[in-house]
């Protein structure tokens, strides 16, 4: 039978990751930098389809990444990285070593084609530049997951009945749901950054999630549905749903039915018409959720901001170029304030980033001035301000991007329903479904699961099929109303890079008010 790899492998090997980052490391000449991260995950999952029994699973995850600047007439980066496996154990002293010196080979050979193409181009290669990094105030620490019920200790056959059960539940709720699919899934990760500055980090992390996709079929249309119910907690966060200021969920059973309801519900509804004409809209927190992330969460990433991953996810219109940009200026109205903060709980929670870099509250957007984009510290070396810990890659053996941790609209003073009181006729945006925005996120097209008429500041007739469109800066400008209701709803799969990265993270918001104009189909 093939070794178990398990998280207690990093007690054994955590000097030795040392002693490669901040010793050897430095015997290799030019180097300037090096780190290790050395991850382990220990999961259990199971998937359900139309009530049956789909796949079940219980593995690990093993593999690290090494980051080194090094030139002799440039200094550059070089990266290199691997999955591993059990066999790897015994000789993961070599493995590791021979990782630091391909990476540093590589960094050798783009520091001097850097330092060819600076001197080939004259005025353009001028504006090469060594790779450097912002200081940091570098760490030694050890930060424990947080979990009543061990992802460890939970047995996989319990797992697999639990999502049946909820399965079942959900394919018999209504013979207008023709098809579902249920997923749960609970591990434990543990993470070990070291670095020649002399970082060693070691963090833990649990994490569980429950999945429901479904298909309803109505006489009006048919829906497609999904949604997920997760938190970097354990396995309780399913059997007893999650109860927290920010955060609240029934239970995974309880919440895959009220998904059913609203697919039989959506199914019957009419199709939301297209307005010509802008209006006034109304958006639930679970609908605000998209929206940070997307018009506000991605634009702030300093890398897409500074053009260095343009070819695969777009541009950022908050900044044209280093002296063109929207720093200090107005960009929303005063009421919305905006911020990526990974101490608050959920997917996006972390102590220290990727790179070592203890983790930070960021405010992106006060009272409506634009003020900062989140970065790494080689971001942070060419545009300035101080690193605040974004820099996250979904494996060890990928490189880190700048990535939200939970990027969210901050919460105002007033009541839900007064805001809706007070709209004569408009629509209320209820839960998220499909986004389309514009390259460099300059305007957005995002549609919701449900939209209601509002008449008199009452609810009318629910629509399906539908959304808004609006110019981002317009559309924050016009916020005229803030709720006071603020919820932080997990992510799972925001896409980012090349190789794409799928990687979990939060966002969210309260209730909001403004102008857009209504889309259907």
């Amino acid at each position: 039978m093939a070794q178990r790899i398990t998280t207690d492998l990093i007690d054994d090997v955590k000097e030795m990751v040392r002693g490669l980052a901040a010793d050897h490391a430095r015997t290799l000449a030019h180097l300037r930098y090096a780190d290790v991260r050395l991850e382990i995950a220990e999961g259990k999952a199971a998937a359900a389809e139309n009530g049956s029994v789909k796949f079940a699973g219980d593995d690990y995850g093993f593999a690290f990444g090494v980051r080194v600047l090094a030139g002799d007439r440039m200094v550059a980066s070089g990266y290199f990285g691997r999955a591993l496996g059990a066999a790897d154990v015994a000789g993961l002293e070599r493995i590791l070593r021979e990782g630091i010196e391909h990476a540093y080979r590589r960094a050798l050979a783009s520091g001097e084609m850097r330092a060819d193409a600076r001197e080939k181009f004259g005025a353009l290669g001028d504006s090469l530049m060594d790779t450097r990094l912002h200081p940091i105030d570098v760490r030694q620490d050890t930060v424990p997951a947080a979990y009543e019920i061990d992802p460890r200790s939970m047995d996989l056959g319990e797992v697999v009945r639990y999502t049946i059960d909820v399965a079942t539940q959900v394919a018999a709720s209504d013979p207008r749901v023709k098809y579902s699919s249920v997923s749960t899934v609970t591990q434990l990760s543990r993470e070990l950054f070291a670095s020649s500055e002399g970082a060693l980090i070691d963090q833990s992390f649990a994490l569980t999630q429950g999945m429901c996709y479904l298909v309803a079929v109505g006489a009006a249309s048919s829906q497609e549905l999904y949604d997920v119910l997760g938190h970097q907690r354990g396995w309780e966060v399913l059997v007893r749903g999650i109860d927290e200021p920010l955060m609240r969920f029934p239970t995974f059973g309880e919440f895959s039915l009220e998904m059913a309801r609203d697919g039989v519900a959506l199914a019957e509804a009419p199709p939301l018409p297209t307005l010509d004409h802008e209006v006034v809209v109304v958006t639930d927190p679970h609908y605000n959720t998209l929206v940070s992330h997307e018009i506000i969460g991605h634009p702030v990433e300093l890398d897409r901001a500074l053009k260095m991953e343009t070819a695969y996810a777009g541009r950022s219109w908050l900044l044209r170029g280093l002296d063109a940009h929207q720093v200090g200026k107005r960009v929303a109205s005063d009421l919305v304030t905006a911020y990526s903060d990974p101490s608050l709980p959920g997917y996006g929670h972390y102590t220290y980033d990727h790179e070592g870099t203890p983790a930070r509250r960021v405010v992106h957007i006060d009272k409506g001035i634009f003020k900062s984009f989140m970065n790494s510290r080689q971001t942070a070396a060419v545009f300035g301000g101080e690193p605040n810990g974004h820099w996250k890659a979904t494996d060890a053996s990928l490189v880190p991007l700048i990535r939200m941790s939970n990027t969210v609209f901050d919460a105002g003073t007033r009541s839900s329903a007064d805001i809706l009181k007070e709209v004569d006729h408009g629509y209320y945006l209820v839960g998220h479904r499909t986004p389309s925005i514009a390259e460099s996120r300059e305007n957005f097209r995002i549609s919701a699961r449900k939209v209601y008429e509002i008449r008199q500041g009452q609810l009318g007739r629910m629509f399906r099929d539908g959304g808004i469109q609006a110019d981002t800066r317009d559309y924050l400008m016009n916020v005229d109303a803030v709720g006071s209701d603020f919820r932080l709803y997990p992510i799972p799969n925001c896409g980012k890079g090349q190789p794409m990265q799928t990687k979990r993270l939060g966002n969210g918001g309260p209730t909001m008010r403004s102008r857009a104009r209504i889309t259907g189909g």
